[in-house]
C-alpha cells in the first residue's frame, strides 16, 4: 500500500479520489479501536486533509464517507451508498474479455443515449466486497448481473432498462 495512493469514494453522488485514505484507516484501526463514530469521523478528516483539499461546506460529507469506507474495511455492516442515476461496474483484473464487456455497455449506452456512471474496477479488495470468483462480471446499480462471461450487447440493453426503470 502506497503512502500516495488514491482511493476514490461516492461523496454525495460524486466519485471523489482521496490521497491516502488507505494509510489513515490502517492508523485509525489502532488509534480509533474505542471511539465513537464522530471521532473517527473527525480523525478521518483530520489525517487526509493535509493532502486534499475538503471545502468546509462539504466536510460533514466528507466524513460520513470517510466513515462509510472506515467501516468496510473492518467488515462491519454499512447502510447501502444512496444512488442517483445509473451505475455500471466491470470488475476485473484488465483483460481483454473484461474490456470487451466494457466496450460494449459503452456501446449499448451509447446506442440508448443514457448517461451512466461506468467504472472498470481492477483492485482485487474492491472487488472481494461483491463476492464474485469469476472475471468479468458487471455490477448494475450495486447488483451483480453476470459473472464469468460477456453477455449479448441484447441483455446488456434489458439490464439497463430495467435498473433505469425505463422501456423502449
Amino acid at each position: 500500500m502506497s503512502k500516495n495512493s488514491v482511493k476514490q469514494v461516492m461523496i454525495d453522488n460524486r466519485r471523489i479520489g482521496i490521497v491516502g485514505l488507505e494509510t489513515a484507516i490502517e492508523k485509525a484501526k489502532t488509534v480509533c479501536a474505542k471511539s465513537s463514530e464522530s471521532e473517527i469521523s473527525s480523525y478521518l478528516l483530520g489525517a487526509v486533509s493535509d493532502q486534499n483539499y475538503i471545502p468546509s461546506s462539504a466536510a460533514a460529507a466528507y466524513g460520513k464517507a470517510l466513515l462509510r469506507e472506515y467501516k468496510i474495511a473492518l467488515n462491519l455492516p454499512v447502510d447501502p451508498e444512496t444512488q442517483n442515476g445509473l451505475t455500471i461496474l466491470v470488475l476485473g483484473m484488465g483483460c481483454a474479455r473484461c474490456d470487451q464487456l466494457q466496450s460494449d455497455v459503452r456501446d449499448v449506452l451509447s446506442e440508448m443515449q443514457i448517461a451512466a456512471d461506468i467504472r472498470h474496477v481492477t483492485d482485487i479488495r474492491e472487488i472481494s466486497h461483491f463476492g464474485i470468483l469469476g472475471a468479468p462480471a458487471l455490477v448494475i446499480n450495486n447488483k451483480v448481473v453476470a459473472v464469468g462471461e460477456i453477455p449479448p450487447k441484447s441483455l446488456i440493453r434489458r439490464w439497463i432498462t430495467d435498473a433505469c426503470g425505463i422501456y423502449f
